[in-house]
């Protein structure tokens, strides 16, 4: 008999293994992106990039998310119209994108909207409550925590260097 093994455990590898093929992808297509276009056809979005991490639904139409969380730092918006054709796509895992989110406003969905799924979720003793975190790249590898409170509300966030081992010697 196989042990039990956790959900959360099965679907950070899940999400890890989804992250390394898209990476994959782009390191043997030769590109930075696969290239979509605005007006393009949902099922050509996804026939180009894949099955999304998350699909949105959004008050314009269908957000499409494809997240590289946790191995990867970067995070792919393709926004739809009602129709299922692209109007925008971004990658948002950067500064101008992390300084839209309001303190105090934004909630845990908000984020989970704009940002897609973090690389964890995690507790600290000096806070009591989830800390969303998010791998990104900002002219170095970088950290930015979410921290909500127990209404699942953002009350701080902050931005930091992601030190690796192989630095700290």
């Amino acid at each position: 008999m196989l042990p039990a093994v956790h959900p959360r455990l099965i679907d950070r590898i899940v999400r890890t293994l989804r992250s390394l093929l898209l990476g994959w992808v782009v390191v043997l297509t030769g590109c930075a992106v696969i290239p979509i276009q605005n007006g393009m056809e949902r099922d050509a979005v996804i026939a180009r990039m894949g099955v999304p991490t998350r699909v949105v639904a959004l008050a314009s139409g269908t957000r499409l998310q494809y997240s590289g969380q946790p191995a990867n730092q970067e995070t792919w918006m393709v926004d739809l119209d009602p129709q299922g054709r692209v109007v925008q796509m971004r990658q948002v895992l950067q500064a101008l994108e992390f300084a839209r989110i309001e303190v105090g406003t934004w909630t845990r969905a908000d984020v989970l909207r704009e940002f897609g799924p973090p690389a964890s979720i995690d507790r600290v003793a000096s806070w009591p409550h989830d800390i969303l975190t998010y791998r990104w790249r900002g002219g170095e590898d970088m950290l930015y925590w979410v921290y909500l409170d127990d209404q699942q509300r953002v009350q701080r966030t902050e931005q930091g260097v992601e030190y690796h081992e192989d630095h700290m010697m």
